[in-house]
């Protein structure tokens, strides 16, 4: 970072500090992870400067010999990966895909039947902050007391209110979804199945959880999480949905796309390709599961069954610590572990100071953590939010995280 150093000294101080918070501490955050160094290199690439407006062969700009190769390279990888029939690779997160898929199927007024935010969903399956919400009618469905999904009252809901797209996916839900049951209530009553697989395309790219994408009528996803990408989105569908979807992610809501995260895109989708990378999605769901037999041993209440499929688990901190999720996540911060404060199913409190957090094991096994590292995580964890007002006790764990963190840096690529 000589140049940003010569340059802008503010900048370069923030990202030295940066480097070392991401050292020194343990990443936790289930949708966050660590690009390997031909990613990082990639977004920093000569592409940052290429304006690339439309699609491969058709753009509305000369030169675009070079924007065509690695905008190909990462449709026909990302098609191979999983299983689609056409992919589109410019939406610049996974929000704005899924604005994009909605303005692409919807009229105003249709609806849209999404999993709550409270029981795992996600902002942008219709919470009514968000501007598709203003524009559509979204209907929410909830999981079980015992943290599962009734299908058959799914049906029944789908039967009452008839909407346009049946939505799964999730931010926070721990269990694995049934795909076939949820299309084919989708196709009872004319529904265009749809998911949201964000939080977990890189499991389902490393084999190591069930694909949706040939199932589904319409697949989107963010391209960083547990894909270990740039930061970007991706809506992968049937052919028979593809032209509305191009037209509605260009000129309907973007610009020019990002050439430079398209470009890191393409080699995240050829290093998920290799069998190093399904060697790192089977150990991310076996670290969750020490993560859950950690946490449960030490009395933590998790939710959903008290049980993950996935990569997360959901901790309600109330439960055992009286702590609230900002409490909580404060509490982990000032021992390098950094969570989210997350909503519980139903929660009474509000999404700024909610009842839990969540927490997942992406970040940790990209730098070569295993079960031995998330059993001390676990004991971590409880030690720090059952001793959060002593002062002495948090520096003490504070620095045997710094310890075990040293000995894996962020730095050696891991694939």
């Amino acid at each position: 970072m000589k140049n940003i150093q010569k340059t802008d000294k503010q900048v370069y101080k923030a990202l030295t500090a940066e480097i070392k918070r991401q050292n020194e501490g343990i990443e936790m955050i289930p949708s966050e992870n660590y690009v390997s160094k031909a990613v990082l290199e990639a977004l920093g690439s000569v592409f940052t400067n290429k304006y690339s407006e439309g699609y491969p062969k058709r753009r509305y700009y000369g030169g675009q010999e070079n924007t065509d190769t690695v905008e190909t390279l990462a449709i026909e990888r990302a098609k191979t990966l999983f299983g689609a029939q056409h992919v589109n690779v410019q939406p610049l997160s996974g929000a704005p895909a899924n604005l994009a898929v909605y303005s692409a199927l919807l009229n105003p007024g249709d609806t849209v039947l999404g999993m709550d935010l409270s029981h795992g969903g996600h902002l942008t399956h219709g919470h009514p902050v968000t501007l598709s919400a203003k524009i559509y009618n979204f209907v929410r469905y909830k999981t079980k007391e015992n943290g599962t999904i009734d299908y058959e009252k799914l049906e029944e809901l789908v039967q009452k209110t008839k909407p346009k797209i049946l939505l799964a996916g999730f931010s926070s839900y721990t269990r694995q979804l049934n795909y076939r049951k949820i299309t084919k209530i989708a196709k009872k009553v004319g529904a265009i199945s749809m998911m949201d697989m964000a939080h977990i395309a890189g499991l389902v790219a490393g084999k190591a959880l069930p694909n949706p994408v040939p199932l589904f009528d319409v697949v989107t996803t963010t391209t960083h999480k547990s894909l270990r990408g740039p930061r970007g989105g991706m809506i992968m569908c049937k052919k028979e949905f593809a032209q509305k979807i191009d037209k509605a992610v260009f000129p309907g809501l973007q610009g020019g796309p990002h050439m430079n995260n398209i470009t890191a895109l393409a080699i995240a989708l050829k290093e998920a390709q290799e069998k190093q990378f399904q060697n790192y999605a089977t150990q991310v769901l076996k670290n969750a599961k020490e993560l859950e037999r950690g946490l449960k041993k030490r009395g933590a209440t998790l939710c959903f069954g008290a049980k993950t499929d996935n990569h997360m688990v959901l901790i309600n901190t109330m439960e055992k610590w009286g702590l609230t999720g900002k409490q909580a996540e404060e509490t982990l911060d000032a021992i390098g572990i950094t969570v989210n404060k997350n909503v519980l199913p139903d929660d009474v409190r509000g999404p700024l100071d909610p009842s839990g957090i969540r927490v997942g094991t992406p970040a940790a096994t990209t730098r070569g953590m295993k079960e031995k590292e998330m059993t001390k995580i676990a004991v971590w964890i409880d030690g720090a939010l059952t001793n959060s007002i002593n002062k002495k006790e948090i520096a003490r764990i504070k620095k045997e995280v710094r310890t075990m963190c040293l000995r894996f840096p962020i730095n050696k690529d891991k694939k």
